[in-house]
């Protein structure tokens, strides 16, 4: 695949999980989706420690920083498989 398919894809993931509501995943999914988004268009997470951090933040900051081995293209990808594999399930769900 090339870089131009890869972000084409991933642009098409994220519109299709713009369209998907907070409530119906799992806060687990939602961190996961959130640190392949982050990693996929900025790279990897830089700590900063401060003392007004809630605990919302520390929970996106954590699950960022746990795949900051991930390089770019591979936040891309992961994104959008997990994105698919979301629709497919919900798709199953609505028969």
């Amino acid at each position: 695949m090339t870089q131009k398919d890869l972000d084409i894809r991933f642009d098409e993931a994220v519109a299709l999980a713009s369209t998907m509501t907070q409530a119906s995943l799992p806060q687990d999914v939602q961190l996961r989706l959130y640190a392949f988004y982050k990693q996929a268009t900025i790279g990897t997470a830089k700590y900063n420690q401060s003392n007004d951090i809630d605990l919302r933040s520390a929970f996106k900051t954590n699950a960022w920083m746990q795949i900051s081995h991930y390089s770019i293209d591979e936040a891309k990808e992961a994104y959008i498989d997990l994105i698919y594999s979301i629709n497919e399930n919900n798709s199953e769900y609505e028969k």
